[in-house]
């Protein structure tokens, strides 16, 4: 039996731009690159080729973190595909202007194939796999045999997956997911995330038997110039 995909999403302004495409030689857009090679010393015992991330609490920057990491690892040669596992409230279609008529949904309930919902984004290299509609019951996609299913089919068609998932305390989709991936970036704003709530974060991640390879520190301000920056510190 078909889901019922009804639920209206609200629409996000279309203008979101990415420091590592718009300039790539910038401060920022290095930090990415930063934290693009801590994630390859990461794997030096174990390949890391699916990698979610999250954050402990919406607005904290999550999803501008995995696009940006997206286009640095294209960027590097390798063949990457950003999945939208946020399958409540998705923004790769608006980051990449990218049709989500059909993505991550159709596939896990049989009603697309890769080749219908997979687009190629205007950055080499970089292929994206959008939400798709939204569904019922996201933790429960996230954590079928569907999902492991296709994961696997992704691990050989790709050399990095990269996978945009809701914060870890608002709903039980991260940890879902975590145990799945080969590693967990947690990302934290700075003056904007509570410590308690960081731990809580990183405390059910761990349960959830994610591999945390490291917190992505974001909208620190530098003591010199009016930018901000991006850190990467490992657990």
């Amino acid at each position: 039996m078909a889901l019922n995909f009804g639920r209206k999403r609200k629409q996000l302004p279309r203008n979101r731009s990415l420091i590592t495409m718009k300039n790539s030689r910038s401060p920022i857009s290095e930090q990415y690159r930063t934290i693009r090679t801590n994630i390859e010393y990461a794997s030096v015992d174990q390949e890391m080729k699916s990698i979610m991330v999250t954050s402990a609490g919406p607005g904290e920057g999550k999803s501008t973190t995995v696009a940006n990491l997206a286009v640095v690892f294209a960027q590097q040669g390798k063949k990457v595909l950003l999945v939208d596992a946020d399958l409540r409230k998705p923004t790769v279609q608006y980051t990449f202007r990218a049709d989500s008529t059909y993505g991550l949904t159709n596939l896990l309930t049989k009603q697309k194939s890769p080749q219908q919902t997979i687009q190629q984004s205007q950055v080499e290299n970089l292929s994206i796999l959008p939400s798709g509609p939204i569904p019922p019951n996201p933790a429960e996609l996230l954590g079928s045999n569907a999902m492991k299913g296709l994961m696997e089919y992704l691990s050989q068609e790709y050399d990095i997956i990269l996978f945009d998932v809701p914060p870890v305390l608002a709903v039980t989709d991260a940890q879902v997911l975590a145990n799945e991936c080969d590693g967990v970036i947690l990302v934290v704003q700075s003056g904007g995330t509570d410590v308690d709530a960081s731990k809580k974060a990183k405390e059910a991640l761990l349960n959830a038997k994610g591999k945390l390879l490291g917190v992505v520190l974001n909208q620190k301000k530098m003591k010199k110039g009016d930018y901000h920056y991006y850190y990467y510190e490992t657990k």
